[in-house]
């Protein structure tokens, strides 16, 4: 096989893969907005939410930390590597290895947390708290400090199948998890107040785990009962992971310091910039998330053969498609921002005055989706590479710039009249913008260039087509002012997709028709190789 034709057959997978991933992402974003907006209904912006959302904070940066993000690209190309070289049983042993320590090492520190959970409350997650408040989130994360074991465990998991090139599976877990968090809000909120909410969110890591479970045993893996501590492979995991633990930690250290920040704001602060985050999330998840879960285990492999070309390659495809599609929804967030919020979260104890608050930190945290997205990718290619010290070092950079904008920015809109939790969002995007910057340069001279004319041409035409919409898009609210938000939110979107679609094409944008290929490769080859993939897991 040629280089060119080895390429082409990378870019195709990881295409292929990633189209069966983003419609499970789309599922689980779509019950995300479903779980925000039942959320909502309940609890609007309110103090109660807030207790819920910074009990949330530990239980998240345990998982995150010791098993989440940090475990898989650790994991993934270690894991490739034994399964490259046709050591199977070495891989099962080292994935056993790395369950049993996971599993430990969660258990411990959560139930250390749950021994101090109202100090660590009254001290570092929200002293600006009343009482009352930091009684109830206390409570709160106690009941949810079992998710981070639950989750450590489903998590190395997702990893061994994402490896084995199986994402079905590992992509409708966020989905179970999602329900597990709507059934509670449903069900046991109206008995429970939030404290059904914590208990949606156990019963969803249960889901996550347990629905993975038919797979992994289809792949074959054989448990044992070891620690392995002085298996190869599984000090490499821990070589590779302690500097991405590092990484996100500080990255958890940022958001409990804009949770600190935040809680000294008027109720109802933190609770604006969740949903403004978590809308942010929903087109970088979908679109940069899905995309490098796919990407990772091709990247991984590629990297364990020495095949740094084809690497460099199959990267710059990647990141130019994903660029593509952030780009106009980045625009069609800060434009259509009022519209989107009114329409998925206004009603209930959700106000026009908690619209105005989100619309506000919506705005300037999509300034940096392009960023956010870009980094999901440019990551995994270091990880690949098995050099997760680099990444982190931009991580940590990034983090504490992070910290001294969010306290300049908060203070400067203070000042200046505005809502000063809008500078929490604008110095989280500026910051992520230079962490992108810095990763890209890096690994510019680690690949020996990455094909900067053709990224720098493909990202004109993308800001220029998005320009281009985000002008009619506020010419088109301007001449439907004072029609429903529904209308403006609908019009705007249909609309914006077609403006970008058409511009971007006829300025010589490659990327929708290279997509469209891979889509249509991938539909053209499940009739034929039906009877080949019978033993396919996946």
């Amino acid at each position: 096989m040629s280089a060119g034709e080895g390429h082409l057959s990378a870019t195709a997978r990881v295409a292929r893969a990633a189209g069966l991933v983003i419609l499970l992402f789309v599922a689980s974003r779509a019950l995300g907005l479903v779980r925000e907006m039942v959320i909502s209904h309940q609890f609007g912006t309110g103090g109660t939410l807030d207790a819920y959302l910074a009990a949330f904070r530990l239980p998240d940066i345990l998982f995150q930390v010791v098993a989440g993000g940090a475990l898989a690209s650790a994991f993934i190309p270690t894991f490739a590597t034994y399964w490259e070289r046709g050591d199977r049983a070495g891989a099962w042993r080292m994935a056993s290895a790395v369950v049993n320590l996971v599993l430990i090492v969660t258990v411990l520190l959560a139930a250390a947390s749950w021994l101090l959970a109202p100090w660590l409350v009254r001290t570092a997650i929200a002293p600006g708290f009343g009482a009352d408040r930091q009684a109830l989130t206390a409570g709160l994360m106690r009941i949810m400090l079992v998710t981070p074991a639950i989750f450590g465990v489903s998590g190395v998991i997702m990893g061994i199948l994402n490896a084995r090139q199986h994402f079905a599976l590992p992509a409708v877990a966020p989905v179970l998890y999602n329900l597990g968090i709507i059934g509670g809000a449903v069900f046991l909120a109206p008995s429970m107040d939030v404290r059904g909410l914590a208990v949606g969110v156990v019963a969803g890591s249960l889901a996550h785990l347990l629905v993975q479970i038919p797979a992994l045993t289809r792949q074959g893996m054989r448990y044992a009962p070891v620690l392995g501590l002085r298996d190869a492979g599984v000090r490499e995991v821990g070589r590779l992971v302690v500097p991405r633990m590092v990484g996100l930690a500080a990255v958890q250290l940022n958001f409990l310091v804009n949770t600190i920040l935040a809680s000294g704001l008027a109720a109802g602060s933190l609770a604006a910039l969740n949903y403004a985050w978590l809308l942010m999330l929903l087109p970088q998840g979908v679109v940069a998330q899905a995309v490098a879960t796919a990407a990772f285990p091709t990247f991984s492999a590629q990297a364990a053969r020495g095949d740094l070309e084809e690497m460099r390659s199959t990267l710059m495809s990647t990141l130019r498609a994903v660029l593509y599609l952030a780009l106009p929804a980045a625009a069609g967030l800060v434009v259509l921002r009022g519209p989107l919020v009114e329409v998925i979260f206004q009603r209930g104890a959700f106000t026009a005055a908690s619209t105005g608050r989100v619309a506000g930190a919506l705005a300037l945290y999509a300034l940096g989706l392009p960023a956010h997205s870009a980094v999901e990718i440019l990551v995994r290619a270091f990880y690949a590479m098995h050099d997760t010290r680099t990444p982190v070092g931009i991580s940590v950079a990034a983090m504490v710039l992070n910290i001294g904008l969010s306290l300049a920015l908060m203070a400067g809109f203070g000042a200046a009249g505005w809502a000063p939790y809008g500078g929490l969002a604008l110095a989280n995007s500026l910051a992520t913008t230079l962490e992108m910057g810095a990763l890209l340069g890096v690994l510019r001279r680690r690949l020996g260039g990455l094909g900067g004319r053709s990224l720098s041409t493909s990202l004109a035409r993308c800001g220029v087509a998005a320009a281009v919409m985000a002008v009619l898009l506020l010419a088109l609210l301007r001449l439907l002012a004072g029609q429903s938000a529904w209308l403006l939110a609908g019009a705007g979107l249909a609309a914006g997709a077609a403006v970008y679609a058409g511009v971007s094409l006829a300025l010589g944008a490659t990327e929708p028709r290279a997509m469209a290929a891979a889509l249509q490769r991938r539909g053209s080859r499940r009739g034929g190789a039906e009877t080949a993939r019978r033993g396919d897991p996946q």
